[in-house]
């Protein structure tokens, strides 16, 4: 094993060029730091992996961006809103089986229609489970109003993920207009902070023309921001997209995958007492990729409770698992014997230490 590695390994991890290093280490080299990870979200946040219920509310976006399968434009998906019954519905089964908590997530709506039926969601699930189920937001950019009102009604974390922390790279990927602005995005994340949320962001990994460079900058964007979770995933194409008509600049499926489980290992070794989601998306490339992202360090599965005859006009990405209804047997869907030592916090809303200290800054 590197010596170099290890030694990286004990350092506090401040430095680009060290971060860059280990980015790239050898297959030989990296069990060393997920296995560092490990440990380190087995000290800071303990053994547990969290369930947030997906709830996936409407695939109607009104943004552009050009790697979504929801995208404004796609024409060959059907579009969807979920009923009120139906969110209903399936909170009460996050509820009922002991998930904890729940994430409602949709394509990007500022409509007042939108933004009232979403508080009206809230603070009702908050009512039917006695506030005893965590709401997460995944919901897209909205005014400061809008943020506040759903904070009041219930809501306590909102994931917006970056996508791109390099603005140049940003910019690659999404339409030119005022739709799709980098410094936009940028004020929502810190409204969503100043909100009183915990907050959440997160990157796509082997976008084109993404460098090495550009990871460990996003990185170190969101411990510079002080988030209280991320959701890092490989970039998949999907064919309805401009591009996923570009497949020449990419990474390998296989390389990507690789390297955004180095991304939630060193992200863990830094930011030790936050929450990290091991995406679906690592699960559509590898049977047992959320599994694999759990040894190296994640801490966040998001089983799928939207209801499975919707689940096909949410495809983002190609390839992505959750057809299946939610096994009672099995409600994480993961395979536990191949990541001993950890157990599921049910009941429980999962919060982060992190959390806890940033508010006291404040």
């Amino acid at each position: 094993m590197s010596s170099g590695i290890a030694s990286l390994l004990e350092k506090k991890l401040n430095d680009r060029d060290d971060i860059l290093a280990l980015l790239q280490c050898s297959e030989d080299e990296a069990p060393l730091l997920y296995r560092r990870a490990a440990a380190v979200r087995d000290r800071y946040v303990g053994n547990h992996v969290y369930l947030r219920g997906l709830i996936e509310y409407s695939n109607i976006c009104g943004k552009n961006c050009l790697y979504c399968g929801v995208r404004r434009d796609n024409s060959k998906i059907d579009r969807y809103t979920l009923t009120r019954d139906e969110v209903l519905e399936a909170a009460m089964t996050a509820y009922n089986l002991n998930f904890g908590s729940i994430a409602i997530q949709s394509g990007e709506n500022s409509s007042k229609v939108f933004v009232d039926t979403i508080e009206e969601l809230v603070r009702t699930i908050r009512q039917m489970t006695d506030g005893k189920l965590g709401i997460t937001l995944s919901l897209g950019e909205q005014s400061r109003e809008t943020y506040q009102r759903w904070f009041d009604a219930g809501a306590h974390r909102y994931l917006l993920r970056i996508e791109a922390s390099s603005e140049a790279l940003y910019r690659r990927v999404h339409p030119d207009d005022d739709m799709h602005r980098y410094q936009r995005r940028l004020e929502c994340l810190k409204t969503i902070q100043e909100t009183g949320y915990q907050t959440g962001t997160g990157v796509m990994v082997g976008l084109p023309n993404q460098t090495m460079g550009d990871l460990a900058d996003d990185i170190l964007f969101m411990r510079d921001f002080d988030v209280d979770m991320c959701g890092m995933g490989p970039f998949i194409e999907h064919s309805d997209t401009p591009l996923g008509e570009r497949g020449t600049d990419n990474l390998f499926l296989k390389e990507r995958f690789n390297l955004t489980l180095r991304m939630i290992a060193i992200v863990r070794v830094i930011m030790k007492d936050i929450n990290i989601v091991a995406s679906t998306a690592m699960q559509t490339i590898d049977p047992a990729g959320r599994e694999k992202a759990i040894s190296c360090g994640a801490n966040v599965v998001m089983p799928n409770l939207t209801p499975a005859r919707y689940r096909a006009g949410y495809q983002i990405y190609e390839g992505k698992p959750g057809y299946r209804e939610v096994n009672e047997s099995n409600l994480s869907g993961l395979n536990l014997d191949m990541i001993p030592g950890i157990t599921l916090g049910l009941g429980k809303w999962g919060d982060t230490p992190h959390f806890g200290r940033r508010i006291k800054r404040m």
